[in-house]
């Protein structure tokens, strides 16, 4: 009769406790928001769905690790944004490229509407891929916090969880990533 939603908290002690359907339910509430989120540090839906599965891996493997000491979202993104670091550091040392750079269409995640003229696909479609080409330019530190603030929406306060910053330093470097990521747009364009 009731149906009350349990918290993410909630969820993961039952977890704990061996609940399976409570991992599930976890796997329900953050699989589309870690891809679109790791999705942005390789622009190459393949490996960030392989992210994901090794993220939601290490959450049912290290369930016990996890304590009440900060949010369940945190933890989770930590996990995913650690991830996804350290496969990137693998990648720069054996100076691999991704085939779907030259396969996929750019333009998977542009929602096609009937409204949008062709000018304005085609002015949609460069931004994004200046943009894309902007985060691929950023340094690391400056795309984690950009991605979780702007693309993710987190809030301050969570992002400085997550990457262990004091707030007013994630402010700041959101800033200096927001103006690094414009100039490098612009660049782009003027070239």
């Amino acid at each position: 009769m009731y149906n009350f939603k349990k918290t993410d908290e909630e969820l993961i002690v039952q977890f704990q406790q061996g609940n399976i359907g409570a991992f599930n339910e976890l796997v329900q509430r953050y699989k589309d928001k870690l891809l679109n989120y790791v999705y942005y540090y390789f622009n190459d839906l393949d490996t960030a769905e392989d992210i994901v599965q090794d993220t939601f891996l290490k959450l049912y493997t290290h369930k016990n690790s996890y304590k009440e000491v900060a949010k369940f979202s945190t933890w989770i993104y930590t996990i995913a944004g650690n991830l996804s670091k350290t496969e990137l550091r693998k990648r720069k040392r054996r100076k691999t490229f991704s085939m779907s750079d030259y396969t996929k269409d750019d333009f998977d995640l542009i929602i096609k509407s009937k409204d949008v003229s062709p000018d304005q696909k085609h002015d949609n479609a460069e931004n994004l891929k200046k943009l894309k080409y902007g985060l691929k330019k950023l340094s690391l530190d400056f795309k984690t916090v950009l991605i979780l603030r702007d693309i993710q929406e987190l809030s301050y306060e969570t992002i400085s969880n997550i990457t262990n910053m004091p707030l007013g330093t994630v402010k700041s470097r959101i800033n200096r990533a927001r103006i690094k990521l414009y100039e490098l747009i612009k660049e782009e364009g003027d070239n």
